[in-house]
Protein backbone atom coordinates (compact mmCIF):
# COMPACT_ATOMS: atom_id res chain seq x y z
CA UNK A 1 0.00 0.00 0.00
CA UNK A 2 1.50 3.70 -0.84
CA UNK A 3 1.63 5.81 2.10
CA UNK A 4 -0.19 8.90 1.50
CA UNK A 5 -1.46 12.13 3.00
CA UNK A 6 -5.37 11.90 3.63
CA UNK A 7 -5.56 14.92 5.21
CA UNK A 8 -4.27 18.29 5.88
CA UNK A 9 -5.23 20.37 8.88
CA UNK A 10 -5.01 23.51 10.01
CA UNK A 11 -6.93 25.69 12.98
CA UNK A 12 -6.67 29.27 13.34
CA UNK A 13 -8.18 28.56 17.18
CA UNK A 14 -11.15 28.13 18.90
CA UNK A 15 -12.48 27.54 22.37
CA UNK A 16 -12.42 24.46 24.50
CA UNK A 17 -14.40 23.98 27.40
CA UNK A 18 -13.01 24.29 30.80
CA UNK A 19 -10.48 26.23 29.01
CA UNK A 20 -9.52 30.63 29.95
CA UNK A 21 -7.91 30.59 26.33
CA UNK A 22 -8.89 29.02 22.71
CA UNK A 23 -6.78 26.73 21.45
CA UNK A 24 -5.78 25.16 18.30
CA UNK A 25 -6.31 21.37 18.88
CA UNK A 26 -9.29 20.58 16.96
CA UNK A 27 -7.77 21.38 13.08
CA UNK A 28 -9.98 21.10 10.52
CA UNK A 29 -9.26 19.91 7.02
CA UNK A 30 -7.65 22.35 4.44
CA UNK A 31 -6.95 22.59 0.76
CA UNK A 32 -3.34 22.32 1.56
CA UNK A 33 -1.15 23.57 3.63
CA UNK A 34 2.61 25.40 3.48
CA UNK A 35 5.14 24.04 5.68
CA UNK A 36 8.21 25.56 7.23
CA UNK A 37 10.74 25.85 10.07
CA UNK A 38 8.93 27.82 13.32
CA UNK A 39 13.15 28.08 14.61
CA UNK A 40 13.42 27.45 18.45
CA UNK A 41 10.61 26.37 20.71
CA UNK A 42 10.95 29.69 22.52
CA UNK A 43 10.87 32.97 20.62
CA UNK A 44 10.29 30.97 17.90
CA UNK A 45 6.82 30.80 15.24
CA UNK A 46 5.23 28.47 16.98
CA UNK A 47 3.61 25.98 14.27
CA UNK A 48 5.67 24.91 11.49
CA UNK A 49 2.26 25.27 9.22
CA UNK A 50 1.30 28.76 7.96
CA UNK A 51 -1.73 29.84 9.53
CA UNK A 52 -1.87 26.98 11.86
CA UNK A 53 -2.62 28.85 15.73
CA UNK A 54 -0.45 27.85 18.93
CA UNK A 55 -1.51 29.66 21.61
CA UNK A 56 0.72 27.77 24.27
CA UNK A 57 3.92 28.32 22.91
CA UNK A 58 5.53 26.97 25.89
CA UNK A 59 4.82 23.59 25.53
CA UNK A 60 4.05 23.62 21.95
CA UNK A 61 5.36 23.87 18.57
CA UNK A 62 8.77 25.36 17.72
CA UNK A 63 11.99 23.66 15.73
CA UNK A 64 11.16 20.13 16.83
CA UNK A 65 7.34 20.14 17.28
CA UNK A 66 6.39 21.81 13.39
CA UNK A 67 4.50 19.34 12.23
CA UNK A 68 2.25 17.07 13.91
CA UNK A 69 1.31 13.61 11.82
CA UNK A 70 -1.05 10.72 12.97
CA UNK A 71 -2.48 7.62 11.37
CA UNK A 72 -6.06 7.56 9.85
CA UNK A 73 -6.23 4.03 11.04
CA UNK A 74 -4.85 4.64 14.36
CA UNK A 75 -8.02 7.25 14.58
CA UNK A 76 -10.19 4.50 13.44
CA UNK A 77 -8.75 2.08 16.69
CA UNK A 78 -10.20 5.20 18.73
CA UNK A 79 -12.99 5.54 17.23
CA UNK A 80 -14.02 2.30 17.68
CA UNK A 81 -12.66 1.87 21.57
CA UNK A 82 -14.73 5.33 22.21
CA UNK A 83 -18.25 4.46 20.45
CA UNK A 84 -17.58 7.59 18.17
CA UNK A 85 -16.21 8.80 14.69
CA UNK A 86 -13.28 10.91 15.22
CA UNK A 87 -12.88 13.24 12.18
CA UNK A 88 -9.73 13.67 10.16
CA UNK A 89 -7.68 16.47 12.49
CA UNK A 90 -9.45 15.23 15.54
CA UNK A 91 -6.51 14.56 17.41
CA UNK A 92 -4.87 18.00 16.79
CA UNK A 93 -2.86 16.55 13.69
CA UNK A 94 -1.51 18.75 10.86
CA UNK A 95 -1.36 15.45 8.78
CA UNK A 96 -3.65 12.54 8.71
CA UNK A 97 -2.10 9.97 6.96
CA UNK A 98 -2.81 6.22 5.19
CA UNK A 99 -0.98 3.66 4.73
CA UNK A 100 2.07 4.51 6.73
CA UNK A 101 2.52 3.26 10.42
CA UNK A 102 3.42 6.68 11.77
CA UNK A 103 4.40 4.98 15.45
CA UNK A 104 6.90 2.17 13.26
CA UNK A 105 8.85 5.42 12.77
CA UNK A 106 12.53 5.81 14.37
CA UNK A 107 13.65 8.98 15.35
CA UNK A 108 15.74 10.44 12.81
CA UNK A 109 13.75 9.26 10.01
CA UNK A 110 13.63 11.68 6.55
CA UNK A 111 10.29 11.56 4.56
CA UNK A 112 9.65 13.56 1.32
CA UNK A 113 5.87 14.54 2.05
CA UNK A 114 4.33 17.08 -1.20
CA UNK A 115 7.71 19.30 -1.98
CA UNK A 116 8.52 19.23 1.70
CA UNK A 117 11.01 17.33 3.68
CA UNK A 118 10.42 16.39 7.20
CA UNK A 119 11.99 14.99 10.00
CA UNK A 120 10.74 12.49 12.94
CA UNK A 121 11.53 14.01 15.95
CA UNK A 122 9.43 12.65 19.03
CA UNK A 123 6.22 11.76 20.45
CA UNK A 124 3.27 13.86 21.28
CA UNK A 125 2.79 13.77 25.27
CA UNK A 126 -0.89 14.02 26.31
CA UNK A 127 -1.79 17.11 27.72
CA UNK A 128 -5.11 18.65 29.88
CA UNK A 129 -5.66 20.20 26.99
CA UNK A 130 -6.01 17.08 24.93
CA UNK A 131 -8.32 15.99 27.39
CA UNK A 132 -10.52 18.78 28.43
CA UNK A 133 -10.94 18.56 24.26
CA UNK A 134 -11.28 14.88 23.93
CA UNK A 135 -14.02 14.88 27.42
CA UNK A 136 -13.43 11.48 27.82
CA UNK A 137 -13.05 9.80 31.20
CA UNK A 138 -9.20 9.29 31.73
CA UNK A 139 -8.21 10.43 28.75
CA UNK A 140 -4.67 11.08 29.16
CA UNK A 141 -3.81 7.78 30.85
CA UNK A 142 -5.81 6.30 28.57
CA UNK A 143 -3.69 8.09 25.50
CA UNK A 144 -0.79 7.41 27.57
CA UNK A 145 -1.11 3.93 27.75
CA UNK A 146 -1.71 3.09 24.46
CA UNK A 147 1.50 4.38 23.67
CA UNK A 148 0.62 5.04 19.90
CA UNK A 149 0.82 8.83 19.98
CA UNK A 150 1.59 9.58 16.42
CA UNK A 151 4.96 11.98 15.21
CA UNK A 152 5.97 15.22 15.45
CA UNK A 153 8.22 16.40 12.37
CA UNK A 154 10.61 19.08 11.79
CA UNK A 155 10.55 20.96 9.11
CA UNK A 156 14.09 20.40 6.90
CA UNK A 157 12.92 21.66 3.71
CA UNK A 158 10.34 23.72 3.54
CA UNK A 159 7.21 23.23 0.85
CA UNK A 160 3.29 22.60 0.31
CA UNK A 161 1.46 19.59 1.14
CA UNK A 162 -2.16 18.56 0.07
CA UNK A 163 -4.36 15.59 0.48
CA UNK A 164 -3.17 12.51 -1.72
CA UNK A 165 0.56 13.49 -1.55
CA UNK A 166 3.09 10.55 -1.18
CA UNK A 167 4.80 9.91 1.47
CA UNK A 168 8.47 8.64 1.12
CA UNK A 169 10.85 7.40 3.49
CA UNK A 170 13.93 8.90 2.19
CA UNK A 171 16.61 7.59 5.17
CA UNK A 172 15.89 5.38 7.78
CA UNK A 173 18.65 5.65 10.19
CA UNK A 174 18.44 1.61 11.46
CA UNK A 175 19.19 2.47 14.77
CA UNK A 176 15.81 1.14 15.79
CA UNK A 177 14.64 3.40 18.71
CA UNK A 178 11.61 4.16 17.89
CA UNK A 179 8.95 7.02 18.39
CA UNK A 180 6.75 4.55 20.84
CA UNK A 181 10.42 4.20 22.88
CA UNK A 182 10.90 8.19 23.12
CA UNK A 183 7.22 8.20 24.55
CA UNK A 184 8.05 5.76 27.14
CA UNK A 185 11.08 6.87 28.25
CA UNK A 186 10.18 10.38 28.33
CA UNK A 187 6.93 8.47 30.46
CA UNK A 188 9.55 7.27 33.01
CA UNK A 189 11.56 4.33 31.70
CA UNK A 190 15.19 5.21 33.17
CA UNK A 191 16.62 1.88 30.73
CA UNK A 192 15.23 3.59 27.49
CA UNK A 193 16.42 7.18 28.54
CA UNK A 194 19.64 6.79 29.23
CA UNK A 195 20.15 4.71 25.70
CA UNK A 196 18.20 7.59 24.20
CA UNK A 197 20.64 10.25 26.14
CA UNK A 198 23.84 8.19 25.60
CA UNK A 199 23.05 7.45 21.73
CA UNK A 200 23.10 11.32 21.23
CA UNK A 201 20.76 10.58 18.35
CA UNK A 202 18.20 13.19 19.43
CA UNK A 203 17.92 16.87 18.76
CA UNK A 204 19.49 19.40 20.95
CA UNK A 205 16.10 20.49 22.07
CA UNK A 206 14.91 16.89 22.89
CA UNK A 207 18.15 15.83 24.08
CA UNK A 208 18.03 18.60 26.76
CA UNK A 209 13.86 17.75 27.34
CA UNK A 210 14.68 14.04 28.01
CA UNK A 211 17.44 14.90 30.14
CA UNK A 212 15.33 17.25 32.52
CA UNK A 213 12.79 14.46 33.11
CA UNK A 214 15.36 12.29 34.64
Amino acid sequence: MTATVRSVNASAGAPVPGLRRPSGIHKHPVDRIEVRDPGPKRGGLGSGVVGDAIFSRKHHGGETQAVYAFAREELDWWGAELGRDLADGMFGENLTTHGLDVDAAEVGERWQVGSASLEVCGPRVPCATFAKHMAEPRWVRRFAEHGRTGAYLAVREPGLIEPGDAITVLHRPGHGLTVPMFFRASMGDKELAAVFLESNLLPRIEHEWLASRQ
